[in-house]
């Protein structure tokens, strides 16, 4: 009996040990992976920017450049969507070096690119012939420093502009200068381009509108820095004032060695030379010029806009990069509006747009100029550009009192301390 039962007990752990053989480990269940999200849609929207960045004013070429760039990167930061889809936008950078044949090489650059809009040119000797090829290939451009009337005369609806036209700045400086300085003589001087002669016309009509008499016209190019012949000329017939139609890099040298040779005419100049520059190209000479801006001065230009390009840049701006900044984004606001990167959808948006831009309110008129725009007037003081007065529809403020006028109203924070309270009636009491 008791072998049995050891047999039943071998048999037993027997059985146990082969099923212990056979039994293999559980593994792990594997961890179930979530798919990664897809991406969201995105889109690539290219605009162009384009002025001189080499050259005598590749200074302010830059200048409008930084001021496109910075509203690109604001609209990038702010995650802007179009048609459903993150929206990333491109500047693509053109140098037309100020120069009419590549201001159509780099605008058909532009439209074989397929750019959503452009902002610029900076000159109206680039930016005329640029706009056929913009038109053309129905890509909106807005210039904002531009300023020959033909710009927007020639019927393109592609063609826009942020500051104001010849026309009207010419008439402005000119009665400023009869008004403020009464020359009986004005010497009138041209750089032969579309910027410098159109303004200069419209100067010299202004002038002889004014019964001021006004001598033959004097020229010079775009690239001339030796005046003395001219100025020669000038000093023999006893002009007590000249304008001068170019930009600071030919104005600079044109006033300094008017000096020199003791011209003491009143020297005024367009807004191609009523720039910061002007005392280091034409040093001690430049203090009492008298410039105007097709616009409202940098320094009057939304805070939030100046101190953004202080900080991305480090400099302050020279004098159009608030337009250049509100023309990129002009644009983009079309195309928010639009749903539309399309340049054939978003156009009807842009041309009836009203939009408070770092220049102020901003709508077009028919011919894609803006209404209501503003000249400023300035004088140089030790070095430094002043504004004394805004011209505004043919009226004129100083510059004091435009800034009162569109100065905020104070904030409402803070209540002002109520009046004592009347004595209630006593038998008001338990009320």
């Amino acid at each position: 009996m008791q072998n049995s039962r050891i047999s039943l007990t071998l048999l037993a752990v027997a059985f146990g040990l082969i099923g212990c053989g056979k039994e293999e480990p559980k593994k792990p269940a594997a961890a179930v992976v979530a798919p990664a999200p897809a991406p969201a849609p995105s889109i690539e929207i290219k605009i162009g920017h384009v002025g001189p960045l080499t050259g005598q004013i590749a200074h302010l070429g830059k200048d409008n450049e930084n001021g496109a760039q910075l509203a690109i990167d604001e609209a990038n930061a702010a995650k802007i969507k179009i048609d459903g889809k993150d929206a990333k936008f491109v500047l693509v950078r053109e140098d037309d070096q100020a120069d009419p044949k590549v201001g159509t090489t780099v605008a058909q650059k532009l439209a074989d690119a397929k750019v959503a809009g452009v902002v610029g040119h900076l000159n109206s000797g680039t930016s005329i012939p640029a706009s056929d090829i913009y038109n053309k290939a129905g890509i909106p451009v807005i210039s904002g420093s531009a300023t020959n009337p033909k710009l927007t005369e020639q019927g393109f609806k592609v063609q826009f502009r942020v500051v104001a036209r010849d026309d009207q700045q010419g008439p402005a400086v000119a009665s400023y200068l009869a008004a403020n300085k009464k020359p009986k003589l004005v010497a009138v001087i041209d750089d032969a381009t579309a910027y410098g002669e159109g303004l200069a016309n419209e100067v010299e009509k202004s002038l002889k509108g004014a019964n001021i008499k006004v001598l033959p016209r004097e020229k010079g190019t775009d690239k001339t820095t030796d005046w003395k012949a001219v100025l020669t000329k000038i000093k023999g017939k006893n002009a007590d004032a000249v304008f001068y139609g170019g930009m600071d890099a030919t104005g600079g040298p044109l006033l300094k060695q008017a000096r020199e040779l003791g011209v003491k005419a009143v020297f005024s100049f367009g807004d191609g030379a009523c720039t910061d520059e002007m005392p280091k190209l034409a040093g001690a000479a430049a203090d009492g010029l008298l410039c105007s801006q097709a616009g409202l001065p940098p320094q009057a230009a939304d805070k939030k806009f100046l101190d953004a390009y202080k900080k991305k840049f480090n400099v302050d701006p020279i004098i159009y990069a608030p337009f250049t900044y509100d023309a990129a984004n002009l644009l983009i606001e079309a195309m928010k509006k639009a749903n539309s990167a399309d340049p054939a959808k978003y156009l009807p948006e842009l041309a009836k747009i009203d939009y408070k831009g770092a220049t102020g309110q901003i709508a077009f008129d028919d011919k894609g100029d803006r209404k209501g725009a503003e000249i400023t007037i300035f004088t140089m003081k030790d070095g430094k550009l002043i504004p004394t007065a805004i011209i505004k529809g043919g009226q004129t403020v100083s510059y004091e009192d435009f800034v009162k006028a569109t100065a905020p109203a104070p904030s409402s924070a803070a209540p002002a301390p109520a009046a004592p309270a009347a004595e209630a009636p006593k038998a008001d009491a338990k009320k």
